[in-house]
């Protein structure tokens, strides 16, 4: 499967976002944006009139980090601030399939995410209703955390089950890691601080798609 780079603007300079994404836009094949509810997990990060404010001909992949993706209107909000594909979590407190149905309604491909200790058999009654399965390979909240090679054993497992689903990989991804994760079989690599703590961005994408290969 083609190989899809997703810097994450959680690692960007917030002060001057456009410039940030607009360095990476050229060599990457979508914009990652991370959205917290201080409740989930413990930090707020983008607010849908950000993530609206982000100007980019690239799919934004929207991974809401949130315990009520309907209750507390991100779903809503966030589709209407522009949002490619929106992926909750497995681990969220409103109905699952509820929410797939409002993604959709909004002409939103839909993924599902769980967390490190979450076993893959959780999300089997959702993966043939998603567009993308995220395997955390950190716990969620913070960037530049430690990649855990435990979730690798899932994404194999993912993989041989879904041959052809997108299936995404976030947290600790760098050069090294990255060859774990393409070879256990993700295909979209989601990149923090290993990109935007670089000082020539294109280069570090670079480097990670060649890595991937």
């Amino acid at each position: 499967m083609r190989i899809k780079i997703a810097p994450s603007i959680l690692s960007a300079d917030r002060t001057k976002l456009n410039e940030e994404v607009k360095e990476i836009e050229p060599c990457s094949d979508l914009i990652h944006v991370d959205v917290m509810d201080g409740k989930f997990v413990p930090p707020v990060t983008f607010k849908a009139s950000e993530i609206k404010a982000v100007k980019s001909k690239l799919p934004k992949d929207v991974h809401l980090m949130v315990q009520h993706p309907i209750k507390d209107g991100f779903i809503g909000s966030c589709s209407d601030a522009g949002a490619s594909i929106i992926t909750i979590h497995e681990e969220c407190r409103d109905n699952i399939d509820e929410a797939f149905k409002l993604i959709k309604s909004r002409g939103i491909k839909a993924g599902i995410s769980i967390n490190p200790p979450t076993h893959l058999d959780k999300i089997n009654p959702y993966i043939d209703k998603v567009d993308m399965v995220l395997i955390m390979s950190v716990n969620p909240g913070y960037a530049g955390q430690k990649f855990m090679p435990d979730v690798l054993p899932k994404i194999k497992e993912l993989r041989k089950l879904k041959p052809n689903l997108d299936i995404e990989i976030d947290g600790g991804i760098n050069k090294e890691t990255v060859k774990q994760a393409v070879k256990a079989g993700a295909n979209v690599i989601v990149a923090g601080s290993s990109i935007f703590g670089q000082k020539d961005r294109k280069k570090a994408i670079e480097e990670l798609r060649a890595a991937a290969k």
